[in-house]
């Protein structure tokens, strides 16, 4: 396997804006992402702008219902070191 080179880190995203661009990415409005999670809409907002943290328990349901894992939204900047 050729050795690659990673992507250069370009922005700082918070756990809030994770689930913003992952929800916005499906075409998925605030409501809908809500109907599909049971977490309510005022809840989903007040996570995407900072005024409430994700926690694991949030990001696990929002994970299922955006189909991703959930740590791609409690650590979205976080990076894998090379094992030494």
């Amino acid at each position: 396997m050729r050795k690659f080179i990673p992507a250069k880190k370009r922005i700082d995203v918070t756990p809030g804006e994770s689930v913003r661009i992952i929800r916005e990415l499906q075409g998925l409005s605030q409501t809908q992402l809500s109907a599909l999670c049971g977490i309510p809409q005022t809840t989903i907002s007040s996570i995407e702008n900072g005024r409430v943290n994700l926690g694991v328990e949030r990001a696990k349901v929002l994970g299922s219902a955006l189909h991703c894992h959930p740590a791609v939204l409690v650590f979205p900047g976080w990076q894998l070191e090379s094992a030494a």
